[in-house]
């Protein structure tokens, strides 16, 4: 089985990059020295390394680290800091993320879990209030919903391991793009509509994200010299301004007394962070989750995030079935029920492993898959929601127990790929959760802070079953960030690939694995393909291309009920071609389109 697929995404390599135009970065300044707007590709192929992300800007500074001779975890720093100016609601200095890493020399995959932890004075009733659950609006925008930020240590982590510059180096094109600002466009104004009336909440963030009350207008130019300071400082002092010094003093007075409007009638409950809580935070390395996939190895984030573990089932879950010859209503039927039953499973048995028993290992075997995969038929559709398995005793068409409803989790992460010249490779999903985060800004700092403590379950499903998910103290709320490296037989990089979107991450991530391994599609097409996502609910939710298609009525008529979503997540990835060139791949129309780059191109 290895060969024919190697042969067939050989071929796929090659036609992808006779039809694909390489991209550059622009230069680093106009006259007078500030930046020009970077033009939007979202497919490039060349040599010396690649970098994907959602925003021009943003990869153009990782293209600049790679040309000045930096790795692909130098570059992947400062894409993510970057993303932290022009992606400001949905990754920065105040939240987290997980970070992936393929080391060409050892041919080996490393893992960051750099989640935001809860306050140690957290309990499972973290978000209970006289004796009931809060309301998901109202835990949001408070200090409560904040976690102890992990993406400056994540950054701290990923250099000290693997990178080869300074994180003042890597800053600085950052700190470049804060203090000259960037261009808004339609997808930063309407984010900014979107959050306008919690953003008046708090004067601080009115004053940085409404300019003179009113919102950015597209074409003109946004500057966060708060921001741009707050770089400096951070590449003057190292990360240990947040975790032991002013900054991170900062931080949990703005959490532990949100700095509300009066005039608003806001109520935003303060939070319980505490200097304690940032000295203790650490960025974990970890081994990551691996999945054979038709001669492939499949690699992404192990728990704390559920990512690694439901995509890697789901795959376990088709590896049967012969999707390159399926028709489309079967290979979408099929990757739904998948789908929806690894999410049966992920509800019951992932959490944070410091604090739950988590059977990862058991949910990635063959033999669990095998056992879960008899419950899909060709002409029915399983009702949701699906009850899980027992990975640890798998039986046949077995289900037992209460199903989880699946937790929301906020849509507005980014996800950055990132290859170098030497063959590395970085899959890094970097969020501050729902599109704004808590909406409190730390005054005169220039980022918002997360509220990645809304992904806890708030109070259990079913009393009379575990939770796995419930808070406590220091510990990490399940995530579906699903940053993946996927390696041939020789353990060389075939494709790495992510994406925002919450939970439909995960459907993300393996729709577009399934339809470049399998389907065949070029990786910018995989990745633009239109998306379903099902989650073990009553409906799968398809965006507009396919709910509008004859496919839907075909997919009903098998036992499929649908809701439209008008947009599902925002890939980005990068492919090694067979004669050593790089192409990378973002979207073609998702947030506007994506930024696809390489530092040398060829047509």
């Amino acid at each position: 089985m290895r060969r024919p697929v190697a042969r067939k995404l050989a071929v796929l390599a090659v036609s992808a990059a006779v039809v694909s135009v390489g991209a550059a970065a622009p230069p680093a300044a106009q006259a007078g020295g500030r930046p020009g707007p970077a033009p939007k590709t979202p497919v490039a192929v060349g040599y010396g390394g690649a970098v994907s992300s959602v925003d021009a800007d943003a990869t153009a500074a990782g293209i600049e680290v790679l040309r000045k001779g930096g790795n692909a975890v130098d570059a992947a720093v400062a894409t993510a800091a970057a993303l932290g100016v022009t992606e400001p609601y949905s990754a920065g200095v105040g939240g987290g993320g997980y970070f992936v890493y393929y080391d060409a020399r050892t041919r080996t995959v490393h893992t960051i879990d750099g989640r935001e932890t809860a306050p140690l004075t957290a309990d499972r009733n973290l978000f209970m209030e006289n004796g009931k659950p809060l309301s998901f609006d109202d835990a949001v925008s408070s200090g409560l919903s904040v976690g102890t930020p992990g993406t400056p240590a994540t950054w701290q982590k990923a250099l000290d391991e693997w990178g080869t510059q300074r994180l003042g180096t890597v800053l600085r094109p950052a700190e470049r793009l804060a203090r000259d600002g960037f261009t808004v466009d339609d997808t930063f104004r309407s984010q900014t509509a979107a959050n306008e009336t919690r953003f008046r909440y708090f004067p601080d963030t009115a004053k940085l994200f409404l300019p003179h009350g009113q919102l950015p207008a597209v074409g003109s130019t946004f500057k966060n010299p708060d921001l741009a300071r707050t770089y400096q400082e951070l590449a003057r002092e190292g990360v240990g301004a947040i975790y032991h010094g002013e900054l991170g003093r900062e931080i949990v007075k703005t959490v532990d007394h949100p700095p509300v409007d009066p005039a608003s009638g806001w109520k935003a409950r303060p939070g319980e962070l505490s200097e304690k809580d940032l000295a203790a935070y650490r960025a974990k390395l970890q081994a990551p989750t691996r999945t054979a996939y038709r001669g492939l190895n499949v690699y992404s984030i192990a728990p704390s995030s559920s990512g690694g573990t439901t995509v890697g089932e789901a795959l376990n879950i088709l590896e049967k079935t012969d999707l390159s010859k399926a028709s489309e209503v079967q290979y979408l039927h099929h990757f739904i029920e998948a789908s929806r039953i690894a999410f049966a499973d992920r509800g019951r048995w992932v959490g944070d492993p410091a604090f739950e028993d988590v059977p990862t290992k058991e949910l990635l075997s063959q033999k669990f898959a095998d056992s879960r995969a008899c419950l899909i038929k060709d002409d029915a559709v399983l009702t949701s929601p699906v009850a899980p398995g027992d990975p640890r005793h798998p039986a046949a068409c077995a289900t037992g127990g209460t199903a989880a409803p699946t937790t929301y989790e906020g849509e507005n992460t980014t996800h950055l790929t990132v290859a170098d010249r030497w063959g590395n490779v970085v899959a890094y999903t970097l969020t501050i959760e729902q599109t704004g985060g808590s909406g409190i800004t730390v005054p005169g700092r220039g980022f918002l802070l997360n509220n990645e403590l809304t992904d806890f379950s708030f109070a259990p499903a079913n009393p009379a079953v575990h939770d796995p998910n419930l808070p406590g103290p220091g510990k990490r709320p399940r995530s579906s960030i699903s940053p993946t490296i996927v390696l041939d037989a020789h353990n060389r990089p075939v494709v790495a690939v992510g994406s925002p979107g919450g939970a439909t991450i995960i459907t993300t991530v393996l729709q577009t694995l399934t339809g470049f391994l399998d389907r065949h599609l070029p990786l910018v097409d995989a990745i633009a393909a239109p998306r379903a996502s099902q989650r073990n609910a009553a409906q799968t939710e398809l965006e507009p291309a396919l709910y509008d298609s004859p496919l839907r009525k075909q997919l009903e008529a098998i036992g499929h009920s649908f809701k439209l979503n008008p947009e599902i997540g925002a890939a980005t990835g990068v492919q090694r071609l067979p004669d050593g060139r790089w192409l990378a791949a973002a979207e073609k129309v998702r947030r506007g389109g994506g930024s696809a780059m390489v530092v040398r191109p060829s047509r």
